[in-house]
């Protein structure tokens, strides 16, 4: 008798959830955490054990659904082709949903990481979600960090108008570039929520210029930064924080002023 050929199913690309690379990223980062201060405790080292052991987990179910995924070969009986095709799908099944717990647990580490103020950790954490193909994730990630920066510059920014003595001036030029280097770029109403700061910042720069009788440089946009003038243009915010910092920085620079 001949033995009929056997057709075998092709295995799921273990793609379908995640690149086993991207999928450590996390992990490679906790690990990091630890070894950075033997002395951390609590909160922050409960979460990196969690991601750790998760992604431990979600290595070893991905690895059983690569070889049940790869074929078995001749001889091998129906029955036992169906047992393998099942917990191949089990296997998938248990990747999917560590992989889930693994991205949760990156999240809790993320948040106990912005409670130590560590920005540039959640940073990174979000960036690795982001390159597994976790935009929403990653994207709340940095809406949280953004939050957590406003915050921390709450105060010297509520306190910006357009009478500011010099030391409150540098005071706010300092935050708004903070804001603007730490807040990520794709937080909502960035730039708008700087900018509107912008004209009473720079009202303060020129009235202390005017108090001084100095000169106004024909070039400088700080006059129509003062009167609003660059409300609609939240894109150039950057740029219009430099001028009034230099026109600023100018002055304090006079002799006299030092």
């Amino acid at each position: 008798m001949i033995p009929q050929e056997r057709t075998v199913e092709p295995a799921m690309d273990s793609s379908v959830y995640l690149s086993l690379r991207k999928a450590v990223r996390p992990a490679i980062y906790a690990h990091f955490l630890l070894a950075e201060d033997q002395e951390r405790a609590g909160q922050l080292a409960a979460e990196c054990e969690d991601l750790l052991f998760l992604t431990r987990e979600l290595l070893k179910a991905a690895g059983l659904a690569g070889i049940l995924g790869t074929d078995p070969g001749p001889g091998v009986a129906e029955e036992d082709g169906g047992d393998r095709q099942a917990q191949l799908l089990g296997a998938y099944a248990e990747a999917g949903l560590l992989w889930a717990k693994v991205v949760g647990s990156t999240m809790a580490l993320a948040r106990a990481l912005l409670d130590r103020g560590d920005w540039e950790a959640v940073r990174r954490l979000a960036g690795f979600l982001a390159g597994a193909g976790e935009d929403d994730v990653a994207a709340d990630l940095k809406i949280g960090l953004g939050k957590a920066v406003w915050a921390a510059h709450r105060e010297p920014l509520q306190d910006i108008s357009n009478t500011m003595p010099p030391a409150a001036i540098g005071t706010a030029i300092d935050a708004l570039r903070a804001v603007l280097l730490e807040v990520p770029e794709d937080y909502p109403d960035r730039n708008r929520e700087v900018n509107r700061f912008l004209p009473p910042l720079a009202a303060s720069v020129h009235a202390i210029m005017r108090a001084q009788e100095i000169a106004i440089p024909y070039d400088s946009r700080l006059e129509h930064i003062a009167a609003g003038g660059v409300a609609k243009y939240p894109d150039i915010v950057k740029l219009s924080l430099d001028e009034i910092a230099a026109e600023f920085e100018g002055l304090c620079n006079r002799p006299g002023n030092e």
